[in-house]
């Protein structure tokens, strides 16, 4: 975004209707990917982003007026308003247990399963992720997948920088073991990380770089 970023962020905590909509337009796609990996449902992940802009909106008297890119601070709110959704889930599940079994329905799984690219692989990775404890995933999906450095990640989880460091050192040895692939702990990126080809991040192609 060329937009001066102290600019910005003056704008942004003034309430200005347009720099919400230059932040949208610019982070919007990088939130809900964010908001994917976290949840690995779609439509989720959709409600998320659309949380996640109320809450900037809301919140905007907290953001910082000095600083870089907002993106930090927005993948942040994400990530709490995915936490607040998971508890909400939960709590609904919970609730709906204990209501009589409805009728069984159409499995409508196969009709959305050509959105995602690679969904067999997908679903390795989603399978090794769950099994990481929340903090860890939240890490992975920072770091590794949203690309952002220790620094910028600490900022949006709110965390010291060698907790991210730490956790995300765990978080690569599991998923390594997870997927059974010794070489796999070689393969993850730190922060930054770039993938060849500007495909979507995977076990296979995305590559280490010097921290």
């Amino acid at each position: 975004m060329e937009t001066n970023q102290g600019e910005l962020r003056t704008r942004l905590r003034s309430g200005d209707p347009d720099a919400f909509g230059e932040i949208f337009d610019s982070y919007a796609r990088a939130v809900y990917n964010h908001a994917l990996r976290l949840t690995g449902e779609w439509t989720t992940a959709e409600d998320i982003v659309s949380l996640t802009f109320l809450e900037a909106w809301r919140l905007r008297d907290r953001l910082d007026a000095e600083g870089g890119s907002v993106r930090p601070w927005l993948l942040g709110l994400a990530t709490n308003v995915a936490r607040n959704t998971r508890r909400a889930a939960r709590r609904h599940t919970a609730a709906v247990a204990r209501l009589p079994r409805p009728e069984p329905e159409r499995d409508f799984a196969e009709d959305v399963a050509g959105r995602m690219d690679d969904a067999a692989q997908l679903a390795v990775v989603r399978a090794a992720l769950a099994k990481l404890r929340r903090t860890e995933r939240e890490v992975i999906t920072l770091c590794v997948w949203s690309g952002l450095e220790y620094a910028a990640a600490a900022e949006a989880l709110g965390i010291p920088v060698g907790t991210v460091r730490s956790r995300l050192s765990r978080a690569r040895k599991k998923l390594a073991r997870a997927v059974g692939d010794a070489t796999a702990a070689r393969e993850l990126p730190y922060p930054s990380g770039q993938v060849k080809g500007g495909q979507q991040p995977t076990f296979e192609t995305i590559q280490e770089v010097p921290r």
